[in-house]
């Protein structure tokens, strides 16, 4: 790929840096546009995005817009003439007037296999979902909601016990991979777009605090996938206290336990649902710190009863 090729990078989280880092190796990014600074921690501090750190240590320079679509924003975008867009799990919708921009239009990084789920939470859905396999998608974008043409593709299997972070890695580094691969066809025009069956398609919306609440009449198997994809999102109660769940498996264990009844043997912790029995690994009371099911116990010995659930 030749290095003159001038390219504006839009991206915001940790995903995006891959793909950033290895387009600055063989591409001038002219412009790294990434969301505002937010406030986080107990202390409120505002901290920049995991891409504006990358920018600002290798000194490409940086924009930071509230809305991306102001025309004043869109001005400062025309003072840096590129020749391509690439969009990373930037976090704002583009306009048609930036689309327009570029000579090559605009790429977007998508963390699945196009048309399936489309929108802001693909890799959790997919894990929530029991996906067995999901991968990375290189499409030209357009002014709809991740419905552009495709062009390359790379898939990536999911194990039955792989969580949100195991899978996120893989993905962002596959979709650096496919991200430069895409380049050097569009240089040669080897690119063939291929345009969305929409009738395949499904959307991931953005994930909301609720669905995390576990349901113990559903399977051990769906909750399994909803505890590794949202990986310290999933929850539950126990004597009126909320308690994060942060890892399992299903137990081939031969136990008879009502929904949310809880077992413990020796130092593994069991618990009934409405279909199989499930281990926790990873645990988290209130006030404390993350940790394994056996460390947990060791601290409540006399734990029995039931989770909560409606």
């Amino acid at each position: 790929m030749s290095n003159d090729f001038k390219v504006i990078f839009m991206g915001t989280p940790e995903f995006s840096v891959a793909s950033l880092a290895a387009l600055n190796e063989v591409a001038e990014i002219i412009l790294v546009v990434t969301q505002p600074d937010r406030p986080k921690g107990r202390g409120q501090k505002l901290q920049p995005s995991p891409v504006k750190v990358f920018a600002e240590k290798n000194s490409l320079p940086v924009l930071q817009p509230q809305k991306i679509k102001l025309p004043e924003v869109v001005a400062e975008l025309k003072k840096f003439p590129a020749d391509l867009i690439v969009v990373v799990a930037f976090g704002q919708i583009l306009s048609q007037e930036i689309l327009d921009l570029p000579k090559f239009g605009c790429i977007n990084v998508h963390a699945s296999l196009l048309p399936r789920y489309r929108g802001a939470a693909p890799i959790e859905w997919c894990l929530i979902n029991g996906e067995k396999i999901t991968g990375v998608t290189t499409m030209q974008m357009d002014a709809g909601l991740d419905t552009g043409d495709m062009l390359l593709k790379s898939e990536v299997e999911i194990s039955d016990e792989m969580i949100l972070p195991e899978l996120r890695e893989k993905l962002q580094e596959a979709g650096a991979k496919l991200l430069l691969e895409t380049l050097e066809k569009l240089q040669r025009g080897e690119l063939k777009p291929i345009k969305q069956d929409n009738s395949i398609s499904n959307y991931a919306p953005m994930l909301k605090k609720d669905l995390g609440l576990i349901d113990w009449k559903k399977s051990a198997r769906e909750i399994h996938n909803l505890v590794r994809g949202l990986y310290g999102g999933s929850f539950t109660f126990l004597d009126g206290q909320k308690i994060k769940i942060w890892r399992t498996k299903i137990s081939a264990e031969n136990l008879k336990l009502d929904c949310g009844e809880i077992k413990i043997v020796g130092d593994k912790f069991f618990v009934g649902t409405g279909g199989g029995i499930l281990e926790i690994l990873e645990i988290q009371a209130p006030g404390a710190k993350k940790m394994s099911a056996a460390d947990f116990l060791r601290g409540h010995r006399n734990i029995f009863g039931r989770f909560d659930f409606q």
